[in-house]
């Protein structure tokens, strides 16, 4: 484990075990080991008092704001572990006897979530701030029914495109026109086999070509046309929005934050919604068993309120929070209105399977 003192209090690990080499298959269906811990001394207890631990996958500049901020309102020192979402996961089960952390957040949308709760992972809390949130609203789903866990702000899956190269009018408006063959060798993917924003752009279609009646066979073919397009998979689910900014790619599948974060840093880069598409929440959590649990209601509620809305809001995140003013160019109504429906159920047990067959179709 990795750790960066910021030098300003908040301190911000990598987590690095055992689970870093661990795929989706053992994530969702292995076993492993609970962790075991010496007892702390009385001394160190009392310390913990004014401490807790969040786990979190979003960046560590991202989660060290958050963290500071939390400090400077309440005096509770946040330590940091950051680390990928299915590394985080696995932690989470090894340790699931003698938890280290008190708060999860984030992770590339909600399916993860789903399933901690089913593991045991995870602890209901019905956050004042977000007491009147709906499950969901319109094909969105923003929270847990029993408040395992709740929505802070939504992903959307769509394109980026390079507008000193690609006009407005020109760039690709739904998934079809993907298929244009003028974007032939133009276009960026992440890998599915190894990021949540590329395993739910071919979840979010099988699910689309279910709904239609048609056949997961029809689902694949669309996948085989728009492998003739894609130059690269990369595994970073970023990395095709920074390519479109470079212009190394005309247009990158990504998550609507990438390319508005790079666009209010002054890079070239633009977002198209397209229709019919996956929208997902980007949960918060509290863990079962934690030594601090108090403290985790106070950064849980921090996260979901006004303060912590806005730093996401600030990370061109669409949050949920209707007291916080949107900073992007699309508010959550926006998007809504062009969210295909998902069945959670459905992606949840064919997540391994649908990912496992992207390697063998495409490698």
């Amino acid at each position: 484990m990795n750790s960066k003192d910021d030098g300003k209090g908040i301190t911000v690990r990598s987590i690095q075990s055992a689970a870093s080499g661990v795929d989706r298959r053992r994530f969702l269906g292995g076993t492993l080991a609970a962790a075991t811990t010496i007892g702390f001394p009385a001394i160190v207890r009392a310390q913990e008092e004014k401490r807790v631990v969040l786990y979190c996958p979003e960046s560590p500049d991202l989660s060290s704001k958050i963290g500071k901020a939390f400090e400077a309102e309440t005096g509770i020192t946040v330590n940091v572990q950051y680390g990928g979402t299915n590394v985080i996961v696995n932690r989470l089960l090894a340790e699931r006897a003698n938890p280290n952390a008190d708060v999860w957040y984030g992770g590339g949308g909600l399916l993860s979530f789903v399933y901690a709760k089913g593991e045991g992972i995870t602890v209901p809390y019905m956050p004042p701030e977000f007491k009147d949130m709906p499950v969901q609203q319109g094909n969105v789903y923003l929270r847990d029914p029993e408040w395992h866990f709740v929505g802070a702000e939504v992903f959307v899956i769509g394109f980026a495109y390079n507008p000193k190269v690609v006009s407005k009018a020109e760039a690709p408006k739904t998934w079809e026109d993907l298929l244009d063959p003028k974007w032939k060798g133009q276009i960026q993917m992440p890998n599915p086999a190894a990021s949540g924003t590329a395993t739910l752009t071919v979840l979010g279609r099988m699910m689309e070509e279910i709904r239609k009646g048609r056949t997961e066979k029809e689902a694949w073919a669309y996948f085989e046309q728009l492998n003739k397009s894609v130059t690269l998979y990369p595994e970073s689910g970023a990395a095709p929005t920074r390519a479109v900014a470079k212009g190394d790619a005309k247009i990158g599948i990504c998550f609507s934050f990438m390319p508005w974060g790079l666009a209010a840093r002054g890079e070239s880069v633009a977002f198209i919604l397209p229709t019919s598409t996956p929208v997902i929440a980007n949960p918060v959590a509290l863990i079962k068993g934690s030594k601090r649990p108090e403290n985790g209601k106070r950064l849980y509620n921090f996260i979901l309120g006004e303060k912590g809305q806005q730093i996401l809001a600030d990370y061109s995140q669409i949050v949920l929070n209707r007291k916080v003013k949107p900073t992007t160019p699309l508010s959550f109504d926006d998007v809504a209105k062009n969210a295909a429906p998902m069945n959670l159920a459905w992606a949840q047990a064919n997540y391994d399977r649908i990912r496992n067959e992207w390697r063998g179709r495409f490698g």
